[in-house]
């Protein structure tokens, strides 16, 4: 009886986030899943007792207005709807918040009060340096409606990222008023034994709950969770079977079995999870069927580990060589990225620095001069305009790349000034919602097509027909 008693004492249940509305499906069938295929399990979904299901944000946003020509925010309404006992949670990208850019602190604020009114209840929320004065406004603005500010820590390897760097930046997320941290790794370089140190050292710095977000790409996730929940990781990310795996998360099912009948058992029923499996099944032969998931994303790629290059930055950096006739550059431009990313104040290689390391490597190569060419963005780094890295820059290659221009030392979004009347005044024969001023302000091309896009379905008139003519709009 007393081992019992002992045993009930340090139980302690992992809770799960379920990512198949978002991170699943953006990992693996490049974000296309539709609101009418979401919602007819959200009732069984909502059922689970999941600690949050992770549906918005991300790149959702931008493929629902550029390429399913739907309302993200009437997304988020009808998940909302739908989901009577679950919380929701979002992806934002700190001051860029789902766009490719810094915006003004009025849109961020915005954006989050919009977000949170619309039904988000938790805010995970990044900078691609860990900058955090990069988060600041997000967390306040979440915080002051009344959301749950998760601040994730973009997990990288290199010198600068040493345990103590992870347990000082872990307690002024906390004095900043987050309520809880996430180590967001999203390439999968995060090995078992190293959450295990990691998760430990978060533990002993900070009090807020941690939670930890990896890919399967480079074939250790599962165990990666195993380790750090063992470790006190509070929550863990977890997708659906028919979409886990590959460059997406490890399967929520698998991570339910395994720690079924121990201290951190998560209580769900595999039954209702199968079921919900079901359910997600024939999409995914429907995506695999339309070329729509490559096989090639659900394989193990250690070249992830061996040069800490996220799977997705890999496939866009052979892109480039292939146009370029120049495959056989592929292990130069391979060496080169390291070289880059130290040169750059060694950044965590996630969007957008990873397409800015790896887009400058490919030039360096290609060129055979290092720097010959710099991209406008890797200029944009070594101005500042991206915010500060946790080592300096190459004194010679800011010399050769930008000169004696000035740079940005304060944080970048002090520079910019309040940009929401003037967005609003731009696109006001377009608004049908409050929300559409936000929609435009990321994406404002693309927002412009779908506002047309909704207009034309009401009349169905194509809008580039000529005045007189009449045309058909495809649904």
């Amino acid at each position: 009886m007393s081992e019992q008693i002992k045993n009930e004492q340090v139980k302690k249940p992992v809770k799960i986030t379920e990512t198949v509305l978002r991170d699943a499906h953006q990992s693996l069938i490049a974000t296309r899943m539709t609101t009418e295929q979401m919602l007819p399990i959200i009732d069984k979904m909502d059922k689970v007792g999941y600690h949050s299901v992770e549906c918005w944000g991300g790149a959702t946003f931008d493929s629902c207005l550029r390429f399913l020509k739907e309302d993200p925010w009437e997304r988020l309404r009808k998940l909302r709807d739908g989901f009577k006992h679950t919380k929701l949670q979002m992806l934002f990208r700190g001051q860029n918040i789902l766009g490719y850019r810094h915006y003004a602190d009025d849109v961020v604020e915005y954006f989050v009060q919009k977000s949170i009114a619309n039904g988000i209840d938790i805010i995970r929320i990044f900078d691609c340096l860990n900058d955090i004065r990069n988060l600041e406004t997000a967390v306040k603005a979440a915080i002051k409606e009344n959301g749950h500010a998760q601040v994730a820590l973009s997990y990288t390897l290199g010198d600068a990222y040493t345990l103590d760097y992870w347990m000082d930046i872990a307690k002024r997320v906390e004095d900043m008023g987050a309520h809880s941290l996430c180590i967001k790794d999203m390439a999968g370089l995060l090995v078992p034994y190293e959450a295990e140190r990691l998760v430990s050292a978060l533990k002993s710095a900070t009090d807020l709950p941690i939670q930890l977000h990896t890919h399967y790409t480079s074939g250790v996730a599962s165990m990666t969770y195993l380790k750090a929940v063992e470790s006190g990781c509070d929550i863990i990310d977890t997708a659906m079977s028919p979409f886990a795996l590959g460059t997406s998360q490890p399967a929520t099912e698998v991570m339910v079995e395994t720690f079924r009948g121990t201290p951190y058992d998560t209580g769900l029923d595999q039954n209702l999870l199968a079921e919900i499996a079901d359910y997600f099944r024939p999409l995914r032969e429907q995506a695999l069927d339309s070329g729509l998931m490559n096989p090639k994303v659900l394989g193990v790629n250690i070249q992830t580990l061996l040069y800490q290059v996220p799977g997705g930055m890999l496939s866009n950096m052979i892109s480039q060589l292939k146009e370029q006739h120049a495959e056989d550059k592929y292990e130069e431009v391979l060496k080169e990225i390291p070289r880059v990313r130290q040169d750059l104040g060694e950044p965590p290689l996630v969007t957008p620095s990873s397409q800015i390391v790896g887009t400058q490597a490919v030039f360096n190569v290609l060129m055979g001069e290092r720097y010959k060419v710099a991209t406008n963005e890797t200029k944009a780094i070594l101005r500042g305009e991206y915010g500060q890295t946790v080592k300096p820059f190459n004194p010679e290659v800011v010399k050769k790349v930008i000169g004696d221009e000035p740079v940005i030392t304060c944080r970048p979004a002090d520079l910019l000034e309040p940009e929401l009347d003037k967005i609003e005044a731009e696109m006001a024969q377009w608004k049908e919602q409050d929300e559409d001023v936000l929609s435009y302000a990321l994406f404002p091309q693309v927002a412009l097509e779908f506002f047309k896009y909704r207009q034309a379905q009401k009349t169905k008139v194509d809008p580039n027909v000529a005045d007189g003519e009449t045309g058909a709009y495809p649904v």
